[in-house]
């Protein structure tokens, strides 16, 4: 059997963490020398880490904080290996391990072949030169010779499609055209190692589906290996064959893709309700939705549905001013598929009057709504006419169940899709005289 081409043994990874504690107190006010001791005391540890070579840290307390612990795996050639996790779990540490960017604290690493990284915009770029330069610039740190960017130089262009703002310099590039640039040539360049972090969210939808079905081509068509941290579960499910789950700097999960993104799922953060409609408003909205519910068909809250179950959305808002042409949209979002269907008052044909009364209430009811078991959001938005005026993404979640919907004793697999066909067939055996067989299966 081949060696691995990653080979992760037992890594770990410590930081120390400075905090500003506060200085000793007599009789509710801080004492000049306990100011002059706690600053001799941090002056003489710093002096005493810089002498051990350890990490000098501002603040009179310090913590211990692993980021990785006792971080154990092997990724074979031409596999897409997912890493996936909250924020905070550890993955962009791993990645920077692995980049050789930062060093581990205990534990090994061993990678067989040359290493491209994507991890954050404007990764080996020098802002003062044009695109041109830092292609051959960003070459030369993967270690390619001249020739050989020349020959892949045509294609990172026409894939960053960049060519007009060439001979620019990248310090006057886009977020997105940095990412695109930076991505062609860490792609093109024929590495045997391939890590992209969370930074391909900043380009476009367009150029997102390029990269994904790059990172496709790379690893099927040319054997080699990515490594991949994204958000986007519907990526990693597409991409990877196996994932890991970190969670505070341990290897939760590590196995199957679809039963890793299952547990990721099962134990992330939406199995709470409450959301905080302040903190998911639009930056530029003014504040009039006052609060979002789920109801069922009898009026009860509720955020748990059975498939083809009526849904309630109810929606309360404070008016501060008439709003002349009221409009109010629902859009319905599937936790790995993103957008799967939208509503508002104007296509259905609502439009109630405006009025003086200082609140209001829309609620809209979604009859036998087609959603497959999953778990949803929904974004709402409120305006005036052609005018945006309050918008809040992740208003409310909820869980659409498993359900025997066909009456069949059969219920649908997980990962059909997301949406329920509705459907009636038919049968003719036109050999044994035409016999037709139709089973109605309407809901």
């Amino acid at each position: 059997m081949l060696a691995p081409v990653i080979s992760v043994e037992s890594l770990s990874k410590r930081y120390l963490v400075g905090h500003r504690a506060e200085r000793g107190r007599r009789y509710g006010y801080t004492a000049l020398r306990d100011v002059i001791g706690q600053e001799i005391r941090n002056a003489a540890r710093k002096a005493l880490d810089v002498v051990r070579g350890r990490q000098v840290v501002q603040g009179n307390a310090v913590e211990e904080f692993w980021a990785l612990k006792d971080v154990s795996f092997e990724v074979q050639q031409g596999e897409v290996l997912g890493i996936i996790g909250r924020n905070g779990a550890g993955k962009s540490t791993l990645l920077k391990i692995l980049s050789r960017i930062t060093e581990p604290t205990s534990g090994r690493v061993t990678l067989r072949g040359r290493v491209a990284s994507l991890l954050e915009v404007g990764t080996g770029f020098h802002p003062e030169l044009s695109g041109r330069e830092n292609i051959y610039l960003n070459g030369a740190i993967l270690g390619m010779r001249r020739a050989e960017i020349r020959k892949k130089f045509d294609e990172i262009v026409a894939f960053a499609e960049v060519d007009r703002f060439l001979d620019t310099p990248v310090k006057r590039y886009s977020s997105g055209m940095y990412v695109r640039l930076a991505f062609a040539v860490a792609a093109h360049l024929e590495p045997e190692i391939l890590i992209v972090d969370e930074v391909l969210a900043v380009g476009d939808v367009e150029f997102q589906k390029k990269c994904l079905g790059k990172m496709d081509e790379v690893s099927r068509r040319e054997g080699r290996t990515v490594l991949l941290v994204s958000h986007n579960m519907a990526a990693v499910q597409n991409l990877c064959t196996q994932s890991i789950l970190l969670e505070n700097g341990y290897i939760r999960l590590y196995g199957n893709t679809q039963e890793v993104v299952d547990s990721y799922l099962r134990h992330s953060s939406l199995g709470g309700r409450s959301v905080d409609l302040q903190k998911n408003r639009a930056s530029w909205a003014i504040e009039w939705i006052k609060q979002v519910r789920m109801l069922d068909k009898n009026g009860l809250e509720c955020n748990d549905f059975g498939l083809g179950e009526d849904i309630v959305v109810e929606v309360r808002f404070a008016r501060n001013e008439i709003l002349r042409s009221p409009v109010l949209g629902i859009v319905v979002n599937h936790r790995i598929r993103g957008e799967v269907g939208t509503v508002n008052t104007r296509m259905t044909g609502f439009s109630p009057q405006p009025s003086r009364y200082s609140e209001g209430m829309y609620c809209c009811h979604l009859i036998n709504p087609p959603f497959l078991q999953g778990e949803y959001s929904i974004d709402i938005w409120l305006g005036d006419g052609a005018y945006d005026v309050d918008m809040v993404s992740t208003a409310s979640q909820f869980t659409v169940h498993e359900q025997d919907i066909y009456r069949t004793g059969v219920v649908p697999l997980k990962h059909i899709g997301v949406i329920f066909l509705n459907a009636t067939w038919s049968f003719d055996e036109r050999e044994s005289g035409n016999r037709s067989i139709t089973s109605d299966l309407a809901m």
